[in-house]
């Protein structure tokens, strides 16, 4: 997730009913059967927000897939890279 929203400014973690917008993805995915929750930033709040709600954020995402022409099958496949040349083992992959 990046921080530079043209139309909603830091909307990721912008307070909705109570909470940051990206708390409410982190909770629904540590309440399911998923394992880990890995959320790929290069924004440092965005980051601590995530952490502060249970997410791992084990990586900056790379500067070129940070951008508003990123895609998000690469920035997936970068953060199972990542992941994989580390030791994990990915079975599957869920991106919210």
């Amino acid at each position: 997730m990046g921080g530079g929203s043209k139309r909603i400014p830091r909307k990721n973690i912008k307070t909705f009913n109570g909470k940051p917008i990206i708390a409410y993805s982190i909770e629904a995915a540590l309440g399911s059967s998923i394992d880990q929750v890995i959320v790929s930033t290069d924004d440092e709040e965005i980051s601590k927000v995530a952490k502060e709600y249970g997410a791992l954020v084990p990586f900056v995402r790379p500067e070129e897939l940070s951008n508003d022409h990123a895609a998000t099958n690469p920035v997936i496949k970068h953060a199972i890279k990542w992941m994989e040349d580390r030791g994990s083992c990915i079975n599957s992959v869920c991106c919210l």
